[in-house]
């Protein structure tokens, strides 16, 4: 009974069963929290009004506004606050005066008049025939199946019933639709969200199911049933969502999810002569129901098969002595509530008889429940279940733990319990009959809760969550929720005399209940979302329509984790033990590590917030808690960066010191976790410590290639440097060029020869970036380039470098490069005598076969005789075909997914363009190439080098469609099984195309810096004769130290002892380059200009060097070829509209690998 008060509130009482009394039970009111600036300015209450089925109360004041509550005063809907209250521009709407309200059939409808008020912006207007000053608004609702049909509670889908439609959350993305109801006289409706159940798929697949998308999936109830039977009274869904039976005014009709069909009764006097009364449910294939028969005036318990046709010649009928009212499944047992007040117990079996099994039901037990019921329309529900006080160890028969124990009955409000009493002598499996083992006697019931308004059981068994699958959720209103939880000893040891077997915990959550996933500590619901489109309607129109006033309504799905609040009130009640069972059963869970950050944050803002000392603690006992999980360290950093500063020192007091937790993190390499810990040392410790502890870090991520945390901690550390103390950005600014100046320059300086630069990149772009610092620290990291930090953060860089190289990581040593903006090719020129010279060519080479995934060249028997011997034919097939990259691609495609130790989402090779590889492909043609017969396909040149990737060459040409330009010049070839054979070994002595192109990019970067010895490794693994004759010919133009002379000299003929002992593999390519190698002992005689290389600025070395020479250097290797000449001249013209540094540029970088046939 709920009395209106002048205050605004609603006070709500029961009677007392036994004496009549009036007894207060709870008030419903708005919190200042909720609603700050109205909650006390309402005005009295004017309207209240219970819905039909008894589940909701709407409440209107004098000031006007709804308020929609459920029993016990959780609230649902109010109009006074978001979009209700406020317009689209910001702007408070006048809140809708009442003067009269009343609900529609079975709660579907709720029918408002508005108050006469001038403030009410509505003068006189005509709509839909009302009076003059009347406006007659109706919302529509949606409730759930639980108001009505509370045997839905075993069940884990949310099901919601409107009255010509149901609303589910499950079926899978494709089935869903839009939970919009447009209607066609802007009629609003707004939730009810009452409980509904719970129970889903036997795994625990259901969780992807039933949380996968937002949407729900809206099943329209067909018309033909719904002309005769409107509105909908029941509904209810089977346990794998996957069929749904309505009822209306008479008869039922189901209807199949996978099908999409529905099935109604054949025979419309039989569906009318039936009238459901106490509700449905489903039991396997099987449609379970108490009607009334109107034609023989007689209760019946009636069972229809699902996949029969509708008709009562195909249902088992069972006649019931007394009025049902509530009916409920468990197992395979019904139990029916009568109108006389007692239970009755039916055991359900399925009897096959020919194509349509029928199921057969036999009266197991009856309890009259007369004594402690005063009324029998005060029941609420009445559930059979497995829950017991005992656990299973306790009980004399074990294996009795999964019948049913127990009957939970909700009498007003009051969860009442009877269960079994096996204190008397137990009956054996041996008694065959199973109707006598039923017919055990129930216990005096007990009060296990009150204001109780939905409650969630399963008869699922999973051993591994057995605290969350036995336990007993209650959803009690304003109060929360509450779970009976099973306590168990640990190891099945014996339990202590003192210690409950269960214990009965409080907890609220955000949402109202509709749905428990069980093993997924899930609470499922529905919330009421608003959509405002008054900005539709001019201020003219909006006058006219009161419908305006009130926003478009549409229905949410929402979920919450329960389990961290569990955990806690275990925890307060010391009983850690039981906390660290259930949780390491729920460990798996993906949002397992969010269940204990929450209570660590929230037991944190709780104590560390109080205005009160706390004689008792609890943060300490949950640090330690959260110590027994791997997750430790991330959760304590997560809730620290996600609470005020002010809080961090209570925290760290309980978790400990944060410099201990930093060392945890790096003895684990969790070296993300570790950066978080930094954040909270910058603000907590002196600038000092910051500094040590990042340079730390950093020196670990350098080592593991954690790319993204370098440039983290190198502005971080610049940050600490330059006296920062606020957090540095989580992502670089485009104006610090701190991660990509030095990579842009190699980017660029790739990209100078291709034809398609100047779409890429402006003429400022290039010219900046070709503009190289003299040293190697630059000014990437600010515009103070003399800072000590600077040079701090270049020496860790620097020395990072040198053990890259002197180990022969030269992979690593470009992703290094690549992704932290280090400056190599400066770098490179300082260390060109120190740590970049290599002593072991042998040695390198091997590195570098392994770390690019290169095979190791082979010859085959059959080469003795080969014709590619000759010098025309190998030039102009075979040595073509070798450095073909489209064969390249075609043989180890596959190959590529090796490359494992470059980085996916940001690999360094990633940034040559397509225009750069082309170059590169263009420059395998060295001098040697001068065969006539390659002129045709030459013509396509420019074509190519637009946008050409790598392996777009004259081969995949010649291979893809143009063997008519080389037929006649192929005609005088013919290839025997040896020479295929040959063909195919050369083909396959290729390494990955990624490699290929990694090699190519470091070559560059070796031939820029001056480092020869390099650029003849990296030429021997690529065998490519122009590689070398490009290094020996800078060594003959220009001032080179005599000592890598010899250093190179020593390294080849190293290299050449080796391949005549142990990779034979090499010997042909050595004999080609012989010629080159005996002339190294003549270059220290030729003079050149000294200033034609310096090595300190590597921006010189394309301004110094005579590209006219090298071009003409270049054409002349290549004998009589218009065709060459004509693309270099062409190269020329294209670059001859851009400025003198890239013109430079453009041809220096032709002299060293772009070499046009």
């Amino acid at each position: 009974m709920a009395f209106g008060c002048a205050n605004g509130s609603v006070q709500v009482y029961t009677i007392d069963t036994t004496t009549g009394a009036m007894q207060f039970s709870h008030k419903l009111e708005l919190t200042p929290k909720q609603y700050p600036d109205i909650w006390n300015k309402t005005g009295p209450v004017k309207l209240i009004r219970w819905s039909p089925d008894s589940c909701v109360v709407m409440v209107t004041w004098e000031c006007g506004g709804l308020s929609l509550w459920s029993v016990f005063g959780a609230q649902l809907i109010c109009t006074l606050g978001g979009d209700f209250a406020y317009q689209s521009d910001g702007a408070k709407k006048d809140p809708l005066k009442i003067s009269s309200m009343t609900w529609g059939s079975e709660g579907y409808h709720l029918w408002v008049i508005d108050g006469i008020s001038p403030s009410n912006m509505k003068p006189e207007r005509d709509t839909s025939n009302e009076a003059r000053q009347f406006g007659i608004l109706q919302f529509h609702f949606i409730k759930s199946a639980l108001t009505v049909n509370p045997c839905m509670s075993n069940q884990e889908q949310v099901l919601l019933q409107g009255e010509d439609r149901l609303y589910l959350n499950c079926g899978d993305a494709t089935q869903a639709q839009s939970p919009r109801n447009t209607s066609a006289h802007a009629e609003h409706k707004s939730t009810r969200e009452r409980g509904p159940f719970s129970d889903g798929s036997l795994d625990s697949q259901g969780l992807s199911t039933l949380l996968g998308h937002r949407h729900w999936h809206v099943v329209q109830i067909h018309s033909t049933y719904l002309e005769s039977n409107w509105p909908i009274r029941f509904s209810a869904i089977d346990k794998l969502g996957q069929n749904v039976a309505v009822v209306g005014k008479f008869g039922f009709a189901h209807y199949s999810l996978l099908t999409k069909k529905w099935k109604l009764f054949g025979n419309i006097t039989q569906e009318q002569n039936m009238m459901v009364t106490g509700g449905l449910a489903w039991w396997n294939d099987f449609i379970v129901l108490a009607c009334y028969n109107l034609n023989d005036h007689q209760e019946e318990l009636r069972v229809y098969l699902r996949t029969s046709n509708l008709d009562n010649a195909f249902a088992h009928i069972t006649k019931v002595q007394a009025d049902t009212l509530l009916l409920s499944v468990f197992r395979d047992i019904v139990i029916l509530f009568r109108a006389d007040c007692s239970i009755c117990l039916y055991s359900i079996e399925r009897r096959p008889e020919g194509l349509n099994p029928t199921a057969s039901i036999q009266v197991l037990q009856e309890v009259s429940m007369s004594r402690y019921i005063p009324h029998p329309f005060l029941v609420v529900s009445v559930t059979l279940t497995s829950v017991r006080t005992e656990t299973g160890i306790t009980l004399k028969m074990p294996q009795q733990a999964c019948e049913a124990e127990s009957i939970m009955l909700n009498l007003a409000g009051q969860l009442i319990m009877l269960q079994r009493d096996r204190s008397g002598p137990q009956i054996r499996d041996k008694d065959n009959n199973p109707n006598q083992r039923k017919h055990l006697p129930f216990c005096a019931p007990v009060v296990l809760a009150q204001s109780v308004e939905n409650v969630w059981t399963t008869c699922r068994i999973n051993k591994q969550k057995r605290h969350l699958l036995e336990a007993l959720w209650l959803s009690c209103g304003g109060a929360g929720m509450k779970v009976w939880l099973p306590l168990f000893p640990r190891d099945h040891r014996k339990p202590h005399s003192f210690l409950s077997r269960r214990i009965m915990l409080p907890f609220h959550i955000n949402i109202y209940p509709l749905a428990v996933l069980f093993e997924d500590a899930l609470v499922l619901g529905a919330v009421n979302d608003t959509v405002l489109y008054d900005c539709l309607y001019t201020q003219t129109s909006a006058r006219e329509h009161l419908e305006v006033l009130f926003p478009f309504s549409i229905v949410e799905r929402t979920s919450q984790i329960y389990l961290h609040h569990i955990l806690r009130q275990l925890l307060v009640r010391n009983l850690g033990e039981q906390a660290l069972l259930l949780a390491h059963s729920c460990a798996t869970l993906p949002y397992f590590p969010h269940v204990l950050e929450l209570m660590l944050h929230e037991v944190l803002e709780e104590e560390a917030t109080s205005r009160e000392p706390i004689p008792d603690p609890l943060l300490p006992t949950v640090a330690k808690f959260i110590t027994e999980f791997p997750l430790f360290l991330q959760t304590v950093v997560h809730c620290a960066r996600k609470t005020e500063y002010a809080l961090w020192n209570y925290l760290f007091a309980a978790v400990g010191n944060p410099k201990d937790l930093f060392e945890e993190c790096l003895m684990a390499q969790d070296l993300d976790t570790a950066a978080s810990y930094l954040i909270i040392l910058q603000n907590m410790e002196v600038p000092a410590v910051s500094r040590q502890h990042a340079t730390l870090l950093f020196n670990t991520a350098l080592e593991q290639g954690k790319w993204d945390l370098c440039r983290h901690m190198i502005r971080f550390l610049k940050a600490i440097g330059s006296g920062e103390t606020e957090t540095p950005p989580a992502t670089p600014t485009t104006q610090e060029p701190s991660s990509s100046s030095s990579f842009e320059f190699f980017r660029h300086r790739s990209i100078s020869l291709s034809q398609s630069a100047e779409n890429l990149h402006s003429k400022f772009n290039l010219t900046k970036t070709l503009s190289m610092p003299s040293g190697p620290s630059g000014k990437r990291w600010s515009k103070d380039s003399d800072c000590a930090e600077n040079m701090y953060i270049d020496m860790m860089l620097w020395r990072h470098a040198r053990r890259l190289l002197e180990e022969i990581k030269l992979k690593d040593l470009g992703c290094f490069a690549a992704q932290l903006g280090f400056e190599l090719i400066g770098w490179l020129c300082k260390e060109r005598a120190r740590a970049a010279r290599v002593d072991d060519f042998v040695f390198a080479l091997k590195k570098l076969h392994k770390d690019f995934l290169w095979p190791f060249p082979v010859i085959p028997a059959s080469s003795i005789n080969s014709p590619f011997k000759n010098g025309k034919y190998k030039t102009a097939v075979g040595e073509h075909l070798l450095k073909s990259q489209s064969a390249d691609t075609f043989v180890n495609m596959d190959m590529d997914t090796g490359v494992s130790n470059t980085p996916r989402s940001r690999s360094w090779l990633g940034t040559i363009s397509s225009s750069q590889r082309e170059i590169d492909t263009v420059s395998s043609h060295g001098p040697h190439m001068q065969d006539a017969f390659l002129s045709p396909l030459l013509s396509k040149g420019d074509e190519c080098s637009i946008g050409s990737a790598t392996d777009l060459t004259e081969t995949s040409s010649m291979v893809d469609g143009d063997w008519t330009m080389v037929d006649e010049n192929f005609s005088s070839l013919s290839l025997t099984q040896s020479e295929l054979e040959h063909l195919s070994l050369e083909l396959a002595s290729k390494g990955p195309h990624k490699s290929q192109v990694q090699l190519r990019y470091l070559l560059h970067i070796f031939l820029e810096a001056g480092c020869l010895d390099w650029c003849i490794i990296i030429g021997l693994i690529l065998r490519e004769s122009s590689v070398i004759n490009q290094v020996f010919s800078i060594m003959q133009s220009s001032d080179i130290d005599g000592e890598i002379c010899q250093n190179i000299k020593t390294g080849l003929y190293a290299v050449d002892k080796w391949a005549s002992t142990d990779c034979p593999g090499y010997k042909p390519f050595l004999n080609i380059i012989k010629p080159q190698i005996q002339k190294l002992s003549e270059i220290a005689e030729e003079q050149v200009q000294p200033e034609a290389f310096q090595p300190v600025n590597p921006s010189k070395v394309t301004e110094q060097v005579n590209p006219r020479a090298e071009e003409s250097r270049t054409s002349s290797s290549h004998g009589p070829n218009p065709q060459s000449d004509a693309g270099n001249s062409g190269a020329s013209r294209h670059e001859e509209d851009k400025s003198k540094t890239e013109d430079e540029d453009s041809f220096q970088e032709g002299s060293y690998d772009c070499v046009v046939s």
